[in-house]
């Protein structure tokens, strides 16, 4: 989804994962009805189905970057956290900065840190709000490759973005203004589906 600051994309993102609730309509996300739901039953939801990167990073200060992977899959009871948290930070490159809290990590490393915490239980849906935005070119590249790399894997990934290329990359690009969705197109031929239907 591309489309001005203010068109209500991070709105949409937040109502689609059942964040917030809309006014009218239902939302149904993995085959549940969202909207019918009561907040412990949307968490349920998310925490088995979706995963979040957003453009601040979110990391809780006083944990390392293993522990913050690991938070999720603590919260649901995996035993396996530690293993799972320690592989997909070396998958994103962080193997040697895992023991480091999140004030000793560059703003790259921290959104690399956030993107393995919300892919490590391999949800079937990715939410990314303007997950390059704050990072420069060369590590926003990093990111939108890892981000690309899951949606070819197994995820649905819907992106958010300001960046043109970065949506030009996707199989579908919808554009948000004042509220409302417009100009659904097909990316160019070759590239790989980031925004379909889960």
């Amino acid at each position: 989804m591309v489309g001005p600051s203010g068109a209500g994309k991070s709105t949409l993102l937040a109502l689609l994962a059942g964040l917030d609730l809309p006014t009218s309509g239902e939302v149904i996300l993995a085959g549940h009805t969202l909207t019918q739901m009561d907040e412990d039953g949307r968490a349920r939801v998310r925490a088995r189905h979706v995963g979040f990167v957003f453009q601040s990073f979110h990391l809780v200060p006083s944990l390392t970057a293993l522990e913050n992977v690991m938070l999720p899959m603590e919260l649901a009871g995996a035993s396996d956290a530690r293993a799972r948290a320690a592989d997909m930070l070396a998958h994103v490159g962080l193997a040697r900065r895992m023991n480091h809290y999140a004030r000793q990590l560059s703003g790259g490393e921290q959104q690399r840190v956030a993107l393995a915490r919300a892919t490590v239980a391999r949800p079937a849906v990715l939410f990314a709000d303007e997950p390059t935005g704050n990072l420069d070119a060369a590590t926003g590249e990093r990111i939108a490759q890892l981000l690309f790399e899951l949606n070819s894997a197994e995820t649905t990934l819907v992106l958010v973005t300001h960046e043109r290329t970065l949506a030009g990359r996707c199989a579908r690009v919808l554009t948000m203004d004042a509220g409302r969705l417009s100009g659904d197109t097909a990316a160019q031929p070759g590239t790989r589906a980031a925004v379909k239907h889960a």
